[in-house]
């Protein structure tokens, strides 16, 4: 039985939209324990079905991470504590990222070794039909290169892990795939993963070649990767509205909607960013995915499943042992 935390607080949409999304998860898995955290009369119906915990204080989105020290009563702190009171599974949270990173680093501490916690999440992989691990999507503005080259491993395992992808290939997101193009602190990562035997780097990647399937695993700062992140989600979403407008036109294309429709439900399904929902913040002591601030139900349940998966293959023991490993190397 895998026990989840879920901070009910924090997100654009509210209590209501999380209550609505844990209640969805219970039905489709009863069998999990759920602790939601937050404040309580707010989602009490959901005490037939699990532990509620009060916090009465909610940090807004753009807090930052000094703030989440001293809001001790906050949902978000409140929930990393009891995460770790409970020995949970998973710790789910669509509030502010700065301030979630910020506790689930100070409060779970980082993992022996790891230089500076990541957030990952996987895009499509059009040429293999499965996923390409992106890291670090946000969870830092500015990287150094040693950090960068420590993203290339933590992604390598997260890929092994997730995916069950032997001996990833690992690429570094630049502005051309030559050796020599890049920023400074992008050709000196280059550099370093060129010389780590720990990961199979195969040189640089373009942002429109990623969904092509040359890489398991691209790496970048997180600006970089943030960026990346909300381009997808965008181009996503313009590409559901055009084929809308192309298919509303007239008889003939509505009718050609039709005959189509499946194929098109297809590229929807693969494109759509709820199916992937959360980023696991790689490198701390406990299983913490970040859901997006926007989450809808639909969104906010693919967090809690992508949360569950990674329970399900040990993520943080294989993070673990891999720098443990690492370290006697």
């Amino acid at each position: 039985m895998r026990k989840f935390v879920v901070d009910m607080m924090g997100s654009d949409r509210g209590s209501s939209m999380t209550l609505e999304a844990v209640k969805t998860y219970h039905r489709l898995h009863p069998d999990d324990q759920l602790i939601l955290v937050g404040r309580k009369e707010e989602f009490a119906e959901a005490s037939s079905f699990a532990k509620l915990v009060n916090a009465p204080d909610v940090i807004e989105m753009e807090a930052g991470a000094l703030e989440v020290i001293r809001r001790k009563e906050s949902s978000m702190v409140v929930a990393v504590h009891t995460f770790q009171e409970e020995h949970a599974d998973a710790l789910i949270s669509a509030g502010s990222t700065g301030a979630f990173l910020s506790a689930a680093t100070l409060i779970l501490k980082r993992i022996p070794g790891v230089l500076r916690p990541a957030l990952v999440t996987g895009f499509p992989n059009l040429g293999r039909g499965n996923f390409v691990t992106l890291l670090d999507v946000g969870a830092s503005n500015t990287n150094t290169a040693e950090e960068i080259q420590q993203f290339a491993y933590m992604g390598s395992l997260y890929a092994e892990g997730a995916y069950g992808i032997q001996k990833p290939i690992v690429k570094l997101l630049s502005n051309g795939s030559e050796e020599g193009k890049g920023s400074p602190v992008g050709k000196e990562a280059f550099a370093l993963l060129k010389a780590d035997s720990k990961v199979d780097f195969q040189g640089n990647i373009e942002a429109s070649q990623i969904f092509a399937g040359s890489a398991d695993v691209v790496v970048t700062d997180g600006y970089s990767g943030n960026v990346m992140l909300k381009s997808f989600e965008g181009m996503a979403k313009a590409m559901g509205k055009l084929m809308k407008q192309g298919f509303s036109k007239n008889f003939m294309t509505k009718l050609g909607y039709l005959f189509a429709k499946s194929g098109i439900d297809t590229i929807k399904d693969t494109m759509n960013p709820k199916k992937v929902g959360g980023a696991m913040l790689a490198g701390v002591n406990g299983l913490v995915v970040k859901a997006h601030g926007n989450s809808d139900t639909e969104s906010f349940v693919s967090a809690m499943e992508v949360a569950s998966r990674l329970v399900d293959a040990k993520m943080i023991e294989k993070m673990a042992a891999g720098f443990a490993k690492a370290e006697q190397q």
